[in-house]
């Protein structure tokens, strides 16, 4: 079964616990139309953003999973898809772990 590619950003986005806001910042792209694509209210995605995503080091590792219809990965070439990456960061570049409780 396919996913949208829409919902696959949401998936993304979510897995790696950003806010639509902190995606922006990260991707360049307006929360505004982040959400009509998670939404389904716009399902043209355009290259342009697609590889604003997968430029960015932070979700290269999506490359193969977002840009398939059936979600493929190839963990041994470090492509994996949200559900393989439950954490969806690397501990190296985890925000919420440099919080402290207290």
């Amino acid at each position: 079964m396919s996913i949208s590619i829409g919902k696959k950003i949401r998936e993304l986005r979510e897995s790696e616990g950003l806010t639509r806001t902190q995606f922006f910042e990260l991707t360049g792209i307006l929360e505004t139309v982040q959400k009509s694509y998670e939404t389904g209210k716009r399902e043209n995605i355009g290259i342009e953003t697609v590889m604003k995503i997968t430029n960015h080091p932070r979700f290269e590792k999506y490359t193969l999973w977002l840009m398939s219809e059936e979600g493929k990965t190839n963990e041994a070439a470090g492509q994996v898809s949200p559900a393989l990456s439950p954490d969806g960061q690397d501990s190296t570049s985890s925000r919420r772990n440099a919080k402290q409780a207290g």
